[in-house]
């Protein structure tokens, strides 16, 4: 079921070698724009089968003693307490962790710049927080017209107002908590300032998606508008390039709308632009690395479908507009596709019309799918989970993994003393109790070892699972979704 169809070694060795050419020719300095996510890149992972998610960091280790990294956040999104919706932590604390990843593993962070900066209250009670932990911290400040005044924006006024970042390596990185907090207008504001210091710098952009050499309508290119229908990301076959090489290449709407004035900015701060289309702005080798195209376009469709769930699921929770799941939709119509083309979800209805509750499936590494029922005991999902291991493990499907007698209490622990309406328990809590049995229970033990093999699984659930239970099947790193339902008809849903 797990094929590859992404060569993840050559994709290193590849992307590195471009980096490497591109500091070259910018006599040994770039400002190298990272966007996406740089740790934990699943949606890659997922698209491409092969792609390790720690495949950049991975990179930037290889070249970790050239490499400086420089974090930029908003101002303003500091002080609106704007939040990851993966992570449901905010863009500050994000920060924060990002800096502790970076050096966890061995990359130098040489300072935080906050963008837009108007002395906020919170800005400045998090600058504060920096210095005290030894950071060093830049301001950027708005510019009026930004990006359409480009006189005012290459000045002494526009980007000559910015603190000049001091940096000693040749690659710099420019990495931010999430989209829209400057990570390009930081890397032009260093051009503008290395120029006026007679340093002959260079930028560009690390992408991977959409990926530049792959059609326009291809499931790859069609998954990466699916995972940014909320920002109204289109992919765009790019104009310039086509104008200029003769060659068609595939980019998004903002950054083709943005390319003339770009360019306009870098003729002004150099005397002439480096790069001919927005497409030679970046560093992509991602389909140079793809060696099977249908599995490629098959683990594309079925992030396209998961990620309708998401949006619908969204939606429901009232975290988004009904455009966005509409968007995915036509998506679906253009290659074809339907809920349909997801077994584990034919699986779960079946299973919930047959018990009248609500009921989950998981679909195995062998292509097996399992289900899991409501219970007095058991939620859905949990069932799920300890089927799934015991078919994993070749374990009768009579065979208690966890006996009532251990369920019971926590359950009466639940209920009486921790003010639970729901005595059922969640995942979290059927895995802790596993781990418990597993110490003297030989076959939760062989349970337990199964866990591993869960990761990369599909799974689908017939109504919205709480916070918890998400966080388990993420955790183990299954792929899951669920239909926008409530179990309940309550307003308020833990």
């Amino acid at each position: 079921m797990h094929q590859l169809g992404f060569d993840n070694e050559k994709y290193l060795k590849l992307q590195s070698e471009k980096i490497t050419e591109r500091i070259s020719n910018f006599d040994g300095k770039l400002y190298l724009e990272f966007g996406g996510k740089l740790f934990d890149d699943y949606h890659a992972s997922r698209v491409l089968p092969g792609f390790k998610p720690d495949s950049k960091v991975r990179l930037l280790c290889e070249l970790s003693d050239r490499t400086e990294i420089i974090v930029t956040i908003s101002a303003d999104d500091i002080e609106k307490n704007k939040r990851r919706g993966d992570l449901g932590i905010t863009y500050d604390q994000d920060a924060m962790r990002l800096i502790d990843a970076f050096r966890g593993i061995g990359l130098y962070v040489g300072s935080v710049v906050i963008t837009r900066f108007n002395n906020q209250n919170a800005a400045v009670r998090f600058e504060k927080q920096l210095i005290a932990q030894g950071l060093k911290v830049y301001h950027h400040y708005a510019i009026p017209n930004y990006p359409a005044d480009v006189s005012l924006i290459v000045s002494d006024e526009g980007y000559g107002r910015n603190d000049y970042i001091e940096t000693t390596r040749p690659l710099v990185v420019i990495t931010a908590p999430g989209p829209g907090t400057g990570k390009m207008a930081t890397c032009l504001s260093q051009l503008y300032h290395d120029h006026k210091r007679g340093i002959k710098s260079g930028y560009a952009k690390f992408e991977t998606f959409p990926v530049w050499n792959l059609p326009l309508k291809h499931p790859v290119n069609l998954a990466y508008e699916a995972a940014t229908a909320n920002l109204n990301d289109v992919n765009m076959i790019d104009p310039f390039h086509l104008d200029a090489y003769n060659e068609t290449a595939v980019n998004y709407n903002r950054d083709i709308e943005i390319f003339p004035v770009l360019s306009e900015m870098m003729r002004r701060i150099y005397g002439s632009s480096p790069y001919k289309s927005p497409t030679d702005m970046g560093v992509n080798m991602v389909g140079n690395c793809i060696i099977d195209d249908e599995i490629t376009r098959r683990a594309s469709e079925q992030e396209i479908i998961r990620r309708y769930y998401a949006a619908s699921c969204n939606f429901r929770k009232g975290l988004t507009s009904r455009d966005e799941v509409y968007k995915i939709e036509l998506l679906m119509r253009q290659l074809g596709i339907s809920s349909d083309d997801r077994p584990v979800v034919k699986a779960a209805l079946n299973r919930a019309e047959i018990t009248g509750e609500p009921a989950a499936a998981l679909q195995l590494p062998d292509g097996r799918v399992i289900d899991g029922k409501t219970s007095e005991l058991l939620g859905a999902s949990s069932a799920l989970l300890l089927n799934a291991l015991k078919e994993l493990a070749g374990i009768s499907d009579e065979i208690h993994l966890i006996s009532p007698i251990i369920i019971e209490p926590i359950q009466a622990l639940k209920v009486g003393y921790m003010g639970n309406n729901n005595p059922r328990l969640h995942t979290d809590e059927v895995l802790i109790a596993l781990s418990i049995c597993a110490a003297t229970n030989p076959m939760a033990e062989l349970a337990m070892n199964q866990l591993s093999k869960l990761r990369g699984c599909e799974a689908h659930s017939t109504v919205i699972l709480s916070h918890v239970d998400e966080n388990v099947f993420q955790k183990l790193g299954v792929n899951l979704t669920s239909e926008p339902v409530y179990q309940t008809k309550q307003l308020f849903h833990k």
